[in-house]
């Protein structure tokens, strides 16, 4: 008699135990895309989803911004408050908060929405929650989408997505914004070199949508 098969893991599940292979997974740094589009602009009130280790959370801090980062793992949010406080982060200036983005909801509009390489190899419905954070941009205020236009040379997990990795035009379409409220800053595809989790050395396409909403 042939076993069940394992039960999929949570989104929750996922992610710690994904966070768990190592002291910390990422670089550490804020995302260039991040660094490149939003330096210029007045700082106000961010939202960082999917904010991870805290890395883009405690740059928009360190600029002025007043930050709410939000992800599913506990585990990555202990290191995004050390390293805020490593950084001379006051607590009252970054905000963060565990929730799955799948179901959470903002209550109070943001200048800047980032999210930046929001990706899951667990189901995730990526379209809806982006869509929710348009919704949560103030006028006047800017939407950054950052995300891979393939998956990196040294991913492990298969399930990206189901598989797709849209172009900015798509993403901009699954937003279904009314182009009368907002203007398209950004909507390209450019390359960088990254470094994988084992040292590997790749140049990596990402996608970047930047609007603004009037």
């Amino acid at each position: 008699m042939s076993e069940e098969p394992a039960p999929a893991p949570s989104a929750r599940q996922f992610w710690e135990q994904r966070y768990g292979e190592r002291h910390r997974i990422w670089s550490g740094r804020a995302n260039a895309a991040l660094v490149a589009n939003v330096a210029a602009l007045a700082p106000g009130h961010a939202l960082d989803l999917g904010c991870g280790e805290g890395a883009d959370s405690v740059w928009l801090a360190a600029q002025g911004w007043q930050v709410t980062g939000v992800d599913i793992s506990a585990t990555a949010l202990a290191r995004a408050r050390e390293h805020a406080r490593d950084s001379g982060i006051p607590d009252a200036q970054l905000e963060l908060q565990q929730a799955d983005l799948a179901s959470w909801q903002p209550t109070k509009a943001y200048d800047l929405v980032s999210a930046c390489f929001l990706h899951s190899p667990v189901e995730f419905p990526r379209a809806a929650v982006l869509r929710t954070a348009a919704d949560a941009v103030a006028p006047g205020g800017h939407l950054l989408i950052v995300g891979h236009a393939a998956p990196p040379p040294w991913s492990k997990h298969a399930r990206h997505d189901s598989g797709e990795f849209p172009t900015p035009e798509r993403q901009l379409e699954e937003l279904l914004l009314s182009s009368d409220q907002w203007d398209t800053v950004l909507a390209r595809t450019q390359s960088r070199e990254a470094t994988g989790p084992d040292g590997q050395q790749a140049v990596l396409e990402d996608t970047i949508l930047f609007v603004r909403r009037r």
